[in-house]
């Protein structure tokens, strides 16, 4: 008997409806909003201004982003918070680049 065949997505990348998600997602998505806000909140408490302004634009960056509309927020969030690409960085870390 042959096996079945194999699902080509998980739960997770499955399509399904928006209330479908709301219903699986929202308490998650709350509990990570309140954390973010509780963060930016000891920010703005903070007795001294943060010394490093681009993570700071950065975390601003990332909350816009979410506000618009359509898909790849994640991927989206990751491009921010990544270095740029570095052709050379093989070579820079020692580990022979270009072919060596």
């Amino acid at each position: 008997m042959p096996a079945p065949p194999r699902k080509t997505t998980s739960p997770q990348t499955a399509k399904r409806s928006a209330e479908a998600v709301l219903d699986r997602d929202f308490l998650i998505i709350r509990a990570k909003l309140l954390e973010v806000a509780a963060s930016l909140d000891r920010l703005a408490a903070a007795t001294d201004p943060p010394a490093d302004a681009e993570r700071i634009a950065k975390i601003r960056q990332a909350i816009e982003s979410l506000l618009d509309d359509g898909a790849d927020h994640a991927e989206t969030l990751q491009q921010i918070f990544s270095l740029p690409y570095d052709a050379d960085w093989q070579e820079r870390f020692g580990l022979g680049g270009s072919g060596d």
